[in-house]
């Protein structure tokens, strides 16, 4: 959290000897003490018994709706408000604590702005609450509807929202539920105006007991009462602040031998030199050996304020042992917070982000913090690629490279990548998006996008990992913008608009189409050229637009003739047929199926010989042509008998029994769904029909290597020709984009 107050983040230290050593007990990131321990979050938490009160009376308090005889048409908001680094999220979760158990449907987070200040953008932040509610999110689907879906999610629940770090009004607005039966805690630096009947609590400095008591836990009780005058008096140097507080007793503990009215001398000798955090926060920087507090600056450049071993490790360019080791001693003297997560992770606070770019600034050359930005995103890249490479279990040469790699840089199995893959999601986006808000480092940042989406498509799979995808896509598509790289742009328009017609926004996906093929044709791309015409007219087809779908599959095909590129010419005839076939013209469907079938039959695949005579018989059936039908579906089962596709037989049989039933022989119906009941291994019931073999209607997906050759990929038809989700590849050094398909049924 952005700004977790240290009243619940700090260590307690307890006296084991009569020389009252101290021990620090492990930091968690929701404020919950580590395992092991008999300290509970009430015992963690200081002060505030004042705030809570107040907060947990508003709770019940009737609302100006309610006074005025309106039953309150959203959920109740509860503001804290206050600078960063005076405890607003410890008190935002300690309320959550106390009264949770009011609301059964659960408790949700999200945080509204990210560590450098920026808003978070409301989609990503509906996105990952419908998420967290266990609901679809539609690839590519904006703010209204997805603040739409999330409303409509929370109704009739009884659930609580922390909204953690709100920039303004209109972003939580924008999440608020319309059901009076929930409740939001907001958190905030001002008032949130334009929210109505809302709940404000600002928060100033700790009361000195409290201070008191957290200095306590860094300290030892004895130094504190020996001199309880300079202990009252550091706090007041830290305007009993709890993150000053914690940097401060941090301080004292890495100094066993310095007595706290020393401290409280430095700090009254700085004054006027910043805020009281600034001079605590450089006092304890100082204080570090050279190797830590270089460490600490670059930690200011981590992806959303999170780091691990290996981001540090890269950052300060050391073994990843001496980073995990640094990042534990910083988090014990309250620089970090240590996440509760089941990898190593760790948080800078909000509230010193910016003190410690500042420090960067003043102690790193531009170039060194780029260097170092360089190689964080460098080592993210290797290990996305170790990721990818760890689920390529029958790949000789995948396993090659991945024996080649650092063993600090392998993932024992499958599974350990995939969990950190799924722990480390947040970072990994967020290193994406700061790659490409750089500008300096755009192609590195092609890299680690693809890497990113071939990792994401190969543990979550394409359609649960679309989302995310979209949102990479977009990335891609900026940096071939600004880089003018026609080619690549041409890709990820072609992915952006696959993912759009595939939540149903076809319009959107035709703009999109018809911009890749000016992007293609402006490279010069055959392959995305012939890619995007083929998709506009798969687009004008879900459109119901049959005429302009036939003709855009022309042009797609007349290119392909050009090329001789005879597998995908066949299967454009078939495309072709289809989009006559939905406009009721049979005529021209059979000969564009018999011009398909004569490709097939050239290029000896078998298979689609199959399927185009399997989709002749459907346009026979369809034309009133039922004895033609027969004859033609019949010598379709003998050459999916000769494919070996059981399920194509299978399929082809109950066609032959529905059109033997129109015949007037459902004897011989009943003798072909036994057939196919009996190669399904199932009973069929009668009407029943099979998924595969229904359609040789296809659309291509393709895959541009970097040699140029291209992959053409098989699809149904009946979604409307769109190419599945791609994911694109620009390596190092080269404009090559390329677009990997997942193939049908995967």
């Amino acid at each position: 959290m952005t700004d977790q107050a240290v009243d619940t983040e700090s260590t307690e230290r307890t006296e084991k000897t009569e020389k009252t050593e101290t021990e620090k007990t492990e930091r968690t990131g929701n404020g919950r003490p580590p395992a092991g321990t008999d300290t509970t979050a009430e015992q963690l938490f200081l002060g505030r018994t004042r705030e809570l009160k107040e907060l947990r009376a508003d709770i019940e308090r009737a609302g100006l709706d309610t006074l005025s005889g309106r039953k309150a048409p959203r959920a109740r908001v509860l503001l804290i408000a206050g600078r960063p680094g005076f405890g607003r999220t410890a008190l935002a979760e300690e309320l959550v604590r106390q009264v949770a158990h009011r609301y059964p449907d659960g408790v949700y987070r999200a945080r509204l702005t990210e560590p450098g200040g920026t808003p978070v953008p409301t989609e990503r932040t509906a996105r990952d609450l419908l998420t967290e509610l266990g609901l679809p999110t539609p690839a590519g689907a904006g703010e209204d509807e997805l603040s739409a879906a999330l409303r409509e999610a929370l109704a009739g629940r009884r659930a609580l929202l922390l909204l953690d770090d709100a920039a303004d009004a209109a972003q939580v607005d924008a999440l608020l539920p319309d059901t009076p039966e929930c409740l939001v805690v907001a958190v905030s630096g001002g008032p949130l105006t334009g929210i109505a009947d809302v709940r404000p609590c600002t928060l100033g400095g700790l009361d000195t007991k409290s201070a008191l008591e957290l200095l306590t836990r860094y300290t030892g009780s004895v130094r504190i009462t020996v001199d309880p005058r300079a202990a009252e008096s550091l706090a007041e140097e830290c305007a009993a602040q709890p993150a000053a507080l914690v940097l401060a007793g941090g301080w004292l503990a890495a100094h066993p031998k310095a007595a706290v009215a020393d401290l409280a001398k430095h700090l009254h000798a700085a004054d006027g030199e910043g805020t009281a955090l600034a001079r605590v926060l450089r006092l304890s920087h100082d204080a570090l050996p050279g190797s830590r507090s270089r460490m600490l600056r670059l930690l200011s450049l981590a992806p959303a304020g999170l780091a691990d071993p290996h981001t540090a490790s890269a950052l300060a360019g050391c073994s990843v042992d001496t980073a995990h080791a640094a990042l534990d001693d910083l988090a014990e003297l309250g620089f970090l917070h240590t996440v509760d997560s089941p990898l190593p992770q760790y948080e800078v606070p909000g509230c010193l982000l910016p003190l410690l770019r500042s420090l960067a600034a003043d102690h790193e050359r531009p170039a060194e913090l780029q260097l170092a930005r360089a190689r964080m995103l460098e080592r993210t890249l290797r290990l996305l690629h170790s990721c990818r490479a760890v689920t390529e279990t029958d790949s000789v040469q995948a396993r090659e490279k991945l024996l080649g790699l650092p063993r600090a840089l392998r993932f024992s199995t499958p599974r350990a990548a995939e969990e950190w893959l799924r722990v480390r999601r947040p970072a990994l986006l967020a290193a994406a998006r700061l790659a490409v808000a750089d500008g300096e480092l755009d192609t590195l940042a092609r890299r680690l996008m693809s890497q990113l989406v071939r990792a994401m498509v190969a543990h979550f799979g394409t359609q649960a990992a679309a989302p995310d995808l979209y949102g990479v896509h977009q990335l891609v598509l900026d940096v071939a913008e600004r880089r003018n790289l026609p080619r690549e742009k041409a890709a990820a328009l072609l992915n952006l608009a696959d993912l759009d017609a595939r939540t149903g926004r076809t319009a959107e996906a035709l703009v999109r189409y018809r911009a890749a093929l000016d992007a293609g044709r402006q490279a010069n791309d055959p392959y995305a050229t012939g890619r995007a015409m083929e998709s506009v007219g798969g687009a004008h087809q879900e459109l119901g637009d049959y005429d302009r779908a036939a003709d855009w599959y022309g042009r797609a095909l007349a290119q392909r003739l050009a090329r001789d590129e005879r597998a995908d010419a066949a299967r454009l005839y078939g495309r072709i047929a289809t989009a006559h076939t939905y406009a009721g013209r049979y005529g021209e469907a059979l000969r564009g199926w018999r011009s398909a079938l004569a490709g097939h039959r050239r290029l000896g695949d078998v298979g689609g010989q199959a399927r185009a005579l399997s989709e002749m018989a459907r346009v026979q059936e369809y034309a009133g042509r039922p004895e033609e039908a027969l004859q033609t579906c019949q010598e379709a089962v003998e050459w999916a008998r000769r494919a070996e596709d059981v399920r194509l037989q299978a399929a082809l049989h109950l066609r032959l029994a529905d059109t033997l039933e129109r015949l007037g022989d459902p004897a011989a119906a009943r003798l072909h769904r036994g057939a196919a009941g009996r190669m399904l291994g199932e009973e069929l019931q009668d009407g029943e029909t099979g998924e595969t073999g229904e359609t040789h209607e296809t659309h291509e997906t393709h895959e541009t290597d970097e040699s140029g050759e291209v992959d053409g990929g098989r699809r149904d038809g009946r979604d409307g020709g769109h190419g599945r989700n791609g994911e694109i590849a620009a390596e190092q050094g080269s404009n090559t984009c390329e677009i990997r398909s997942a193939s049908d049924g995967k």
